[in-house]
């Protein structure tokens, strides 16, 4: 009778799956002492028979034990299928997760440029790269020569100085900003716009400046007009026009009165500017780059002005500047190679006296 109730409860699906995978040599010793609370149908007896329910139990314990581990290991074995299932969809999410290429953001700026094992130079400039030596130092006169020379294109290069010094700009007294009269020009059309208002609005126009404004020319900017190479500004314009820093000190373009731009003698800066007088900064890796003049320009006129620009750099020697100064020259193209020049001499040249 007590196996007829346990068959009766037990699921067949349950019973003929335990039946088919689960061996008696597979089961634990947990499971088999594994025992349910069974729930009695029958009523209370009285005391008088006490002793005849618990021989009817005890009969009844015995003949249902089998049944009992046969549920308890139905029950062990269905649960080891759900876990390797939830193992085997663990196993596959993480197999698309690994398989899945998470796209890589684009460079930007240099990082973008091509390594210099993978550049590839034009035949021009392989030919232009013979006329000089790589390693080699030379002297003004013959570097000068070699730059006009390395000008092959269609169009007027400009003539550029590359010095390499020995200070670190993240420090103050480290740092090098100024300017530099070219005697000879620079070759280009500087297009000056002044900040100014009152009286000096009128005498900024008289002095040949491109462009003059004062309240109106700040919105013009702010809404992105930057059609000038120049800007100078008054000392009592500066309060405004210190919202500019963040459009204008990007592109260099920001009055400071160490580059001359903020001055009371706004006639004199305008033909300045327009004569040839050019601003330079060190860079963060301690490297003052400076335009002496055009390609077209001759030997002796740019003789000149590469000079005025390294006096301009020796003059301004940072405080903080320690041990040997220059690092190294170099003169080129806008196009060419670089020409390196032999600093002793560079700094110890003196121009003829009919220059």
């Amino acid at each position: 009778m007590a196996t007829a109730a346990c068959t009766s409860t037990t699921s067949s699906l349950m019973l003929t799956y335990a039946a088919s995978t689960v061996l008696p040599q597979d089961l634990t010793p947990s499971l088999l002492s594994f025992k349910p609370k069974a729930l009695s149908l029958y009523p209370l007896v009285s005391e008088r028979k006490s002793s005849n329910w618990v021989k009817f139990y005890a009969q009844t314990e015995a003949k249902s034990r089998p049944c009992r581990v046969v549920v308890a290991a139905a029950l062990a074995a269905e649960a080891e299928v759900g876990e390797e299932v939830e193992e085997t969809e663990g196993e596959e999410v993480g197999g698309v997760a690994t398989a899945t290429v998470i796209p890589t953001k684009p460079k930007k700026g240099k990082a973008a440029l091509p390594l210099k094992r993978d550049r590839t130079r034009s035949k021009r400039f392989l030919e232009i790269q013979k006329l000089r030596e790589i390693k080699k130092e030379y002297d003004l006169g013959t570097a000068i020569s070699l730059l006009k020379k390395t000008a092959s294109t269609r169009f007027v290069e400009s003539a550029e100085a590359h010095f390499r010094l020995n200070i670190d700009p993240k420090y103050n007294d480290q740092q090098l900003r100024a300017t530099v009269n070219l005697p000879k020009g620079t070759g280009q059309t500087v297009k000056v716009a002044v900040l100014t208002q009152g009286e000096k609005f009128d005498e900024a126009k008289n002095a040949g400046a491109d462009l003059v404004g004062g309240e109106d020319l700040i919105q013009q900017i702010k809404g992105g007009y930057m059609e000038f190479d120049k800007l100078i500004a008054s000392p009592d314009m500066m309060p405004k026009v210190a919202s500019l820093g963040k459009i204008l000190g990007p592109r260099g373009l920001m009055p400071n009165p160490k580059a001359g731009t903020v001055t009371t003698d706004i006639p004199q800066a305008i033909a300045e500017f327009k004569k040839g007088k050019v601003e330079y900064r060190a860079d963060k890796t301690g490297i003052v780059h400076i335009p002496f003049g055009k390609a077209d320009f001759s030997e002796e006129d740019l003789l000149v002005n590469l000079l005025a620009a390294v006096k301009s750099v020796e003059a301004n020697k940072p405080s903080g500047a320690k041990g040997v100064y220059w690092k190294s020259a170099h003169i080129c193209s806008s196009m060419g190679p670089s020409i390196r020049l032999n600093t002793r001499e560079m700094l110890d040249y003196k121009l003829p006296s009919n220059a």
